[in-house]
């Protein structure tokens, strides 16, 4: 299936989040464990300066089925050149290839956008996450063991990165 992608507008928001939302009860892929609001994600949504640390979301039949974000990682200067990215799909169009296109896609935008680092923060038990990084030649450059608790079960946290020079 072709995909493509465009800069996330603000009237796109209530759509991301209920993308984001709908993850939240499986455990697998947000430390969140409640439902966020709209308004609550204003703020985040403003750090997505497209020429720098783009929102990427994918539509079909005017529905927004699925986004991407660079943000930047851990908020010090002299990481600039290093961003961290989520993946977002929403439930019916999950193992279609849409994280695959969004990844592919990052990879070949990261050096325009002065990235040459790029990072996924992924809980240890996401074997679907880690699978689709590493087939991206994202390596293991870390674990966090035990840092998540969801319903009282500790989770892992598994660092993984790919240089692009």
């Amino acid at each position: 299936m072709g995909f493509a992608h465009r800069i996330a507008r603000l009237e796109d928001l209530p759509q991301i989040v209920a993308i984001y939302n709908s993850t939240i009860p499986s455990r697998q892929v947000t430390a969140d464990i409640e439902p966020v609001s709209t308004s609550s994600r204003h703020p985040w949504f403003a750090q997505h300066d497209p020429a720098r640390r783009p929102l990427w979301v994918a539509e079909e039949a005017g529905q927004i089925i699925g986004w991407l974000s660079f943000s930047d990682f851990y908020g010090r200067p002299a990481y600039a050149g290093t961003s961290e990215l989520s993946i977002y799909i929403a439930g019916s169009h999950r193992r279609r290839g849409l994280g695959a296109y969004f990844l592919q896609q990052a990879i070949t935008a990261a050096p325009r956008l002065r990235v040459h680092t790029l990072l996924g923060f992924i809980f240890g038990h996401n074997a679907p996450s880690l699978r689709l990084f590493e087939r991206f030649s994202f390596q293991r450059w870390g674990l966090l063991p035990r840092v998540a608790t969801l319903d009282g079960v500790e989770r892992d946290l598994a660092i993984l990165g790919r240089r692009l020079d």
